[in-house]
């Protein structure tokens, strides 16, 4: 699905990837290295006619999505405050028209001040497949999970420092929507 239709969908959460994961300029990119490893990048992320999009040039990263093109795509977490992530998981395609790449360009140019050339970077378009907040809760320690679209909340309420009980479902972030029901039409099968 296309970065717009989150907020389109869950506006509160759409509100909270944006803000955690988009307005800081870096996130943690996760890609599979020809190994099967994990390789972890920053990268900085652009929101652009309703579509997230990445950019690089001859880098490791570029080379691993060539041959497989999931991604991860994680926030850095640098709040003072309660901690709070995103997490989206998705796949990335190479866009190389020269169109596409110039209108990128301009607005990469106008919004950051970086000024990069059309034709001579890798752009890659991110299709999302789920989208996942996990935050602390303030005051009680409660872990706060929503997944979507698979339609998952809940609580986990602190036990110990190191401990959490049982999942408790909740309705904060999320609201009924007909995407979880066919999520397990995708293709991506259930989140784990």
């Amino acid at each position: 699905m296309r970065w717009s239709e989150i907020s389109a969908r869950q506006a509160a959460l759409g509100a909270v990837a944006g803000r955690l994961l988009i307005e800081p300029g870096v996130l943690l990119a996760g890609t599979v290295r020809r190994d099967g490893t994990a390789r972890i990048s920053g990268v900085e992320p652009l929101v652009l006619d309703g579509d997230l999009w990445l950019s690089m040039s001859g880098s490791a990263k570029r080379r691993d999505l060539g041959r497989d093109p999931r991604v991860v795509l994680n926030s850095v977490i640098t709040s003072p405050g309660p901690p709070a992530e995103i997490k989206v998981r998705g796949t990335a395609r190479a866009v190389t028209e020269p169109d596409r790449q110039q209108r990128y360009a301009a607005a990469v140019q106008d919004q950051i001040g970086w000024q990069p050339v059309a034709g001579q970077i890798t752009l890659f378009l991110v299709e999302v497949a789920d989208v996942t907040y996990i935050g602390s809760e303030p005051g009680t320690g409660a872990q706060h999970v929503a997944r979507w679209p698979s339609g998952e909340e809940y609580i986990r309420p602190q036990l110990t420092p190191t401990s959490l009980e049982p999942p408790q479902p909740v309705s904060r972030l999320l609201t009924p929507d007909e995407a979880a029901r066919d999520y397990r039409d995708c293709g991506f099968g259930r989140p784990g």
